[in-house]
């Protein structure tokens, strides 16, 4: 497989400039490395500028609706298990209105992926503060400044259990790309919160912003990722230095594990002709 085998006939609808750009290529050639079939994988998204994405590759896709891609996700996997099963959302989609299905996602640990476009505003919707929007940044709504604490993600995930935890920059796009391919053969539920500017909406946190921060983790194959106080440490860098790359993985029973799904025959393979539900319907007649 290449990247053009997910080369999608639609026209991207993005801002020039605009990091999902970045994001996009990544995913590509992920998937392309992955050596999966585009009729073997199935993206998931809610509503946002990053939901565009399942568009512009060719693949299986859903849009759902806003902050409820992960039910979805979660669905999908346990119906049928042989699918790669991969959710693209926005730091609103997913840390807002998502937050609740994130939360209790995490603690299910499903296998699939998470991939947030984190550019820290509410970019669709005209600018307003997004949950990782820094204290004090002004927007067109927040005119005074943001007054909140941003929400720091990776510390959450790491709080409640997630056995993958992982940053990535759109500008870094081979490196980004290892991480979803890493991310995606890891079993269980894996997050990878990617820092994506906004040229629009978002003139605090541009490239070159990022670019002064940011440092791959793990360059000298000396970080732990398997030391969970050492992630607490990286997760909660910001904002002089930016660290990228896999913070945190271990190994843990999936939800599939721990139900039996896995052990039983996938849901898809079930012969439904046969099934009479006259009765369930007369519940609401």
């Amino acid at each position: 497989m290449n990247i053009d085998d997910f080369k999608s006939n639609d026209q991207v609808a993005w801002c020039p400039g605009c990091g999902d750009f970045g994001i996009l290529t990544a995913v590509k050639k992920a998937l392309a490395g992955l050596n999966r079939e585009p009729k073997d994988i199935l993206f998931v998204s809610g509503i946002g500028q990053a939901a565009k994405l399942p568009h512009y590759v060719k693949s299986n896709c859903f849009n759902g609706l806003h902050g409820r891609a992960l039910p979805v996700a979660v669905g999908a996997k346990i119906a049928n298990p042989a699918l790669t099963v991969i959710v693209t959302s926005g730091d609103g989609d997913c840390y807002g209105e998502g937050g609740n299905h994130l939360m209790h996602n995490i603690r299910r640990n499903a296998d699939i992926t998470v991939i947030v476009h984190n550019n820290q505003i509410y970019g669709l919707t005209k600018g307003q503060a997004s949950p990782t929007t820094d204290e004090g940044q002004q927007t067109p709504v927040q005119v005074d400044g943001v007054v909140l604490e941003p929400l720091r993600p990776l510390e959450l995930a790491l709080a409640l259990g997630a056995g993958f935890v992982a940053r990535g920059f759109a500008g870094e796009m081979e490196h980004l790309s290892r991480i979803i391919i890493e991310a995606v053969n890891h079993k269980g539920f894996s997050l990878i919160d990617v820092l994506q500017p906004c040229t629009t909406f978002n003139k605090v946190n541009t490239f070159e912003w990022y670019r002064q921060r940011v440092y791959k983790l793990n360059d000298d194959n000396t970080y732990d990722f398997t030391d969970k106080f050492s992630a607490y440490q990286k997760a909660a860098e910001w904002p002089k230095r930016i660290p990228i790359g896999v913070i945190y993985k271990i190994e843990k029973k999936t939800y599939e594990e721990k139900t039996g799904i896995s052990a039983k025959p996938a849901l898809i393979e079930s012969n439904i002709q046969d099934i009479d539900i006259s009765r369930v319907l007369k519940d609401f007649a």
